[in-house]
């Protein structure tokens, strides 16, 4: 017992104060500017990554791009010829603004909508990894970039 605090020392309790101490010292390393860096790289590039398959060139949409659109996708409400070229410049330009940390939010929320459709109409049973995409978009659209950012640089919150 310590008798200056009437508390009574338990092998627990420094167990527990050890524990508390590396999740601090976790906390303090991991802060938002290295989890917002990390994740914009991370998101961006599976975003960006997806819509290099979708062109060849620098952005002119294949062939494939609107038939995987027309057969497999099929989104209601859009021909698959403008799908195929709103999804391929969307993968390219809010990745893009993701990893430099500009419009962050909105790119993030832009990417977020993306996956929702992809979720509701292409791919339901898909949902463990909508769901990982999700958590690093909602972050980055709730949080912002981070100081190692462009936003930061330019004032955009």
């Amino acid at each position: 017992m310590n008798h200056a605090t009437g508390s009574v020392a338990t092998p627990s309790a420094g167990l527990l104060g050890s524990w508390n101490r590396i999740a601090d010292a976790l906390s303090a390393l991991i802060n938002h500017a290295s989890l917002a860096l990390v994740d914009r790289v991370a998101i961006g590039a599976i975003f960006f990554l997806s819509g290099r398959t979708k062109v060849d060139g620098l952005l002119s949409v294949n062939e494939s791009a609107v038939t995987l659109f027309r057969e497999e996708y099929k989104l209601p409400l859009l021909p698959p010829e403008w799908a195929a070229h709103l999804a391929a410049y969307a993968e390219h330009l809010f990745p893009i603004l993701l990893v430099l940390g500009l419009c962050t939010r909105l790119s993030a929320l832009a990417l977020l909508g993306m996956t929702a459709v992809i979720q509701i109409f292409v791919y339901p049973d898909a949902w463990p990894t909508h769901l990982s995409w999700a958590g690093l978009l909602l972050y980055l659209a709730a949080r912002g970039a981070g100081p190692l950012s462009l936003d930061r640089a330019t004032g955009i919150k």
